[in-house]
C-alpha cells in the first residue's frame, strides 16, 4: 500500500523521489544530525504519490498533459496554460484518504491543538545537483488550523505550474508529467519575532572552502531569500570551529534592514519598517553566529560537499533552527585549474557602491526595469537595474550583461541567480534606480573585492587567464603583498607561502577610518563635522578605543584567514603625517611636515607620547587575531625603524601592549628600507627575526631621489649597483645571524633578470602583488634552475 503521508523523522536523503529534496534534507538532518547539535523543527510531509492520487482523483492528469500539449504547439501562451492549469487544481477535492492522513499527523504535532506551521513546497526534482533554482514553488507561513492547512496544500500543488516553475522545467529539460510534489509541514518557528537568513558553507564569490558566510535580518526570512532587504553579513572561519576556545568570526557588516516581514490575521504575513534600534543592531551576537557556524560545518560534513542553508531563530526561546539544506551547486563545481582576473582601465566617475557578486567587470547600457510587470521591455545585452528580484526574473535575467538591485545580500534571489548565469551583480546599492537611468552608459566592477562599484562610462575592461596547473615548486617562497581584506579571499587558489607584506594603515583606512589618537583622546578632536562621524560610526562602544580594535583585528583576520597556517606578515601603520591627517579627526594630531616622506613615520611614532596610545590600540589588535581569533601565523612587522636604539624603544613598548617577542611564538620583523638597516644589520638582527627589504624606500634613501618626482625618474633605479650592494649586503648579514629576508616590491615580476638577482643573492622569498604572482614564480624557477 502506498504511504501518502510520512513523518520527516523517518526520511532519509536518499528519499527524494518519495519526499523532494528539501523534505528529504530535512528529514536527513532530523534523523541522524540531532545528536550533534542540529536544530530542525519537526513535522511531516504528503509523498509524491499522494500529489498523483491527487491528480488521478480529480482527472486532472489528463487535462494538465492536453494544456502543456497545446502550449509546446504554441496554440496558447504560458500565463494562460498556467493559470488554467492553476485553476483545475485549487477546484479540486481531496481524496478522503489523504486528507484525513495530513489531518491526523497535523493533529499528533500539535498534541491536538491548532499548531501555526510552515507548510513549504518540495518538488521530487527540485535541488539535484544540475537543478538548484530553488524557490520556484510556494511556501505559505503561520497556518493554523485543519482547514487553512488543507487549502495551503491545495495552493501549493497548485504553485508547481506557476509561470516561472513551468519556464524553468522546460529550461532544465524535466518533463513535467515526471516531476511530483510533496508538501512539508513543520512547526513554525516564531522569527517574525525573533530573526532569520541564509547560510553557506563556502564562500558564495571566491569558492574559498574556509568559510562560512551567513546573512541574517529581522523577522522571517522570505525578504533575505528574495532580496528585499539589505541584510547583515558575517563571515567566520571554519578551520577553527572545532576549538571552543576561539573566535574566528572574521567578518561582520551590518545591513540596513529596512523592513522585517511578520505574521498577520489569518495566517498571511507582511512588512513592515523596522525601528531605528533595529537597523543599528547586529540581528546576531557572535556567540550565535558561532553557534550557527559549527551547525553549517556539521551540516557539510555529514552531506560531504559545500551547502546551502536556510535558519531562522525562534524570538520566543532564542533558538536557533536550520529549516532547510541543500548543496551548493555554483562554486563547488567551479573549475579550479584557471584564474581569470579582470581589470577596469581608466575609469569614469564612481556613481555607486554595493556588494559584489563574482569577480568579473562589464560595460554597456542600463535598462531600469521598476517591477515585474514590465519585464517585456527588457532590452537583450543591457545591464538590468532593479529594486529587486524573484523568480520571475529568471527569464531576463539570463539575457543581461550584468545586474543591479536596490535591495538584496549575498544570498538574496539576485545573488544566488547572477552566480549561477555567472553574470556579475552589484546587490544593495540602496538607490540605484533613484541614481541610474534607461540607457545610461556605464560601467559594473565587482573585481575590486566585496565591495561592487558602479563608474560613469564605458570602461575598457582587460581580462587575464591564469593557468593553476603544473606550476613549479621553488626554494624561494613566493608569497603575496595584500592590503584590501575585501579582496583577499579571491587569491585563495593560488599556491603562494603566505603573505610576505599585509600594509595595516590601507586596512585602517578601509574599515576604521578614524584616526587612532582620535579615538583614545576623542575629547581632543576640534572638528565638529569630524566628531559627529566619529560618534556615529562607534555607536553602541562605550570605549572607542574598542572599536578601533575591533574593527582593525577583523580586517586583518580576512588576510590571514586567506593563508593559514603560511605565514602573514601584517607591517604595523606606516602613514606619512599628511596622511593620518587625512584620517577622521586627524587634524588635531599631526604636525605639519615640509617631508613627510622621511618625517615622523614609522618606529619614531610608536614611543612617541603623540602617538603611544594609537600604538597601543594597534597592539591591541594583533593580540586580538593572534590570541582570542586564533591567528598565530601573524608576523609583526616594524617600518622605518632607524636605529637598533629605536627598536629597543619599540620592542619594550610592544611588550607592555600583550605582544612580547618570542612569547606564544611571536615573531617580529623590521622593514629594511633605510641605509642604516643594511650598515647595522648585524644588530638589527640581534632584535628582530627577519628583515623585509622595501625597495622603493631603500632605493630613494640610497640614491637620494624622491621616489615621487618625475624629474628625477630616469635616476630612481632598483637596479642601481648602489642599491644592488645593499640588498646583497644585508642578505649576506641577516644570513650570518640566522635571520630570514624577503623582498617586498613589484621590480621582481617587472623584470626577470632582478629576480634572477635576488635569487642569486639568496634571498629567503618575494613578495609580489596577486596579479603578478604566477609570472614572478616562473622567473623564480627559472633563475634557480640556472
Amino acid at each position: 500500500m502506498q504511504e501518502f503521508v510520512v513523518n520527516l523523522e523517518t526520511v532519509t536523503r536518499s528519499d527524494v523521489p518519495l519526499v523532494g529534496g528539501k523534505n528529504a534534507s530535512l528529514g536527513e538532518m532530523i534523523r541522524t544530525l540531532g545528536a550533534k547539535g542540529i536544530r530542525v523543527p519537526p513535522g511531516f510531509a504528503t509523498t509524491a504519490a499522494a500529489y498523483r492520487a491527487f491528480l488521478a482523483h480529480n482527472g486532472l492528469t489528463d487535462r494538465i498533459a492536453a494544456a502543456m500539449a497545446r502550449l509546446q504547439s504554441g496554440d496558447t501562451t504560458l500565463a494562460r496554460t498556467g493559470r488554467a492549469i492553476r485553476e483545475m487544481i485549487l477546484e479540486g477535492d481531496w481524496p478522503p484518504e489523504i486528507a484525513a492522513a495530513i489531518r491526523a499527523h497535523y493533529a499528533q504535532l500539535g498534541d491536538g491543538a491548532d499548531l501555526p506551521v510552515a507548510v513549504r513546497s518540495s518538488a521530487t526534482a527540485e535541488d539535484l545537483p544540475e537543478a538548484s533554482f530553488a524557490g520556484q514553488q510556494e511556501t505559505f507561513l503561520n497556518i493554523r488550523g485543519a482547514a487553512a492547512l488543507m487549502e495551503a496544500c491545495r495552493r501549493c500543488y497548485a504553485s508547481l505550474f506557476t509561470d516561472r516553475a513551468i519556464s524553468y522545467r522546460q529550461t532544465m529539460g524535466f518533463a513535467h508529467d515526471q516531476v511530483a510534489l510533496s508538501i512539508g509541514v513543520q512547526q513554525m518557528v516564531q522569527a517574525d519575532i525573533g530573526g532569520s537568513g541564509v547560510m553557506f558553507s563556502i564562500d558564495t564569490e571566491t569558492g574559498c572552502p574556509d568559510v562560512v558566510l551567513i546573512n541574517a535580518a529581522w523577522g522571517l526570512g522570505e525578504n533575505v531569500v528574495q532580496g528585499a532587504v539589505s541584510p547583515d553579513e558575517y563571515e567566520v572561519y571554519k578551520p577553527f570551529l572545532d576549538r571552543a576556545d576561539l573566535r574566528p568570526v572574521i567578518e561582520k557588516r551590518l545591513g540596513e534592514k529596512k523592513i522585517k516581514m511578520v505574521y498577520s490575521r489569518g495566517g498571511t504575513t507582511r512588512n513592515v519598517p523596522t525601528s531605528k534600534a533595529e537597523r543599528a543592531a547586529f540581528v546576531l551576537s557572535d556567540d550565535e553566529i558561532l553557534d550557527l557556524a559549527r551547525q553549517a560545518k556539521v551540516i557539510e560534513e555529514h552531506y560531504g560537499q559545500p551547502m546551502d542553508m536556510e535558519w531562522a531563530r525562534d524570538g520566543d526561546t532564542g533558538t536557533l533552527y536550520i529549516v532547510q539544506a541543500r548543496p551548493e551547486t555554483v562554486q563547488s563545481r567551479a573549475a579550479a585549474g584557471a584564474l581569470r582576473s579582470y581589470t577596469v582601465k581608466h575609469p569614469g566617475r564612481e556613481i555607486l557602491r554595493g556588494l559584489s557578486v563574482g569577480a568579473a567587470a562589464v560595460a554597456g547600457q542600463c535598462c531600469l526595469i521598476d517591477s515585474a510587470e514590465h519585464i517585456d521591455r527588457f532590452v537583450d545585452g543591457s545591464i538590468l537595474v532593479t529594486p529587486t528580484t524573484d523568480p520571475d526574473w529568471v527569464p531576463i535575467m539570463k539575457r543581461a550583461a550584468a545586474i543591479v538591485t536596490d535591495h538584496g545580500g549575498r544570498t538574496s534571489h539576485a545573488a544566488i541567480v547572477s552566480r549561477e548565469l555567472g553574470l556579475p551583480a552589484i546587490v544593495g546599492t540602496g538607490t540605484a534606480t533613484h541614481v541610474l537611468h534607461d540607457q545610461q552608459e556605464i560601467t559594473v566592477s565587482c573585481a575590486e573585492g566585496s565591495d561592487g562599484v558602479i563608474y560613469e562610462g564605458l570602461a575598457e575592461i582587460e581580462t587575464t587567464d591564469q593557468s593553476l596547473d603544473d606550476l613549479p615548486e621553488t626554494r624561494t617562497q613566493v608569497m603575496l603583498n595584500l592590503a584590501n581584506p575585501a579582496a583577499a579571499m579571491r587569491w585563495w587558489r593560488l599556491p603562494a607561502k603566505g603573505v610576505g607584506l599585509a600594509r595595516m594603515e590601507f586596512v585602517i583606512n578601509a574599515a576604521v577610518k578614524v584616526h587612532p589618537m582620535a579615538l583614545a583622546r576623542f575629547d581632543e578632536v576640534t572638528d565638529a563635522a569630524a566628531r559627529a562621524e566619529i560618534e556615529r560610526l562607534t555607536a553602541g562602544y562605550d570605549d572607542k578605543r574598542q572599536y578601533f580594535v575591533d574593527h582593525l583585528s577583523l580586517g586583518l583576520s580576512r588576510i590571514a584567514a586567506v593563508m593559514h597556517p603560511n605565514p602573514v606578515i601584517v607591517r604595523m601603520s606606516d602613514f606619512k603625517t599628511n596622511e593620518y591627517a587625512d584620517l577622521l579627526g586627524g587634524r588635531d594630531f599631526e604636525p605639519a611636515e615640509e617631508n613627510p616622506m622621511i618625517g615622523f613615520r614609522g618606529a619614531s611614532r610608536y614611543y612617541s607620547d603623540s602617538y603611544r596610545d594609537g600604538f597601543a590600540m594597534e597592539c591591541r589588535a594583533i593580540a586580538r587575531l593572534r590570541g582570542e581569533m586564533g591567528f598565530d601565523n601573524v608576523i609583526v612587522m616594524i617600518p622605518f625603524c632607524r636605529t637598533p636604539e629605536e627598536a629597543d624603544k619599540v620592542l619594550a613598548v610592544m611588550a607592555e601592549n600583550g605582544l612580547k617577542r618570542g612569547k606564544t611564538g611571536l615573531q617580529v620583523y623590521v622593514m629594511c628600507e633605510i641605509p642604516s638597516n643594511v650598515i647595522r644589520a648585524a644588530e638589527f638582527a640581534q632584535r628582530f627575526d627577519g628583515f623585509s627589504i622595501g625597495s622603493n624606500d631603500l632605493t630613494q634613501l640610497t640614491l637620494g631621489v624622491d621616489r615621487d618626482s618625475e624629474a628625477l625618474a630616469h635616476v630612481f633605479r632598483e637596479t642601481d649597483p648602489a642599491v644592488l650592494w645593499m640588498i646583497e649586503h644585508v642578505i649576506a648579514e641577516a644570513h650570518k645571524a640566522g635571520v630570514k629576508v624577503g623582498f617586498c616590491g613589484q621590480a621582481p615580476s617587472n623584470d626577470p633578470e632582478f629576480a634572477r638577482t635576488l635569487v642569486g643573492f639568496g634571498i629567503d622569498s618575494i613578495s609580489v602583488t596577486p596579479d603578478s604572482f604566477l609570472k614572478v614564480l616562473h622567473n623564480v624557477a627559472e633563475a634557480e634552475s640556472g
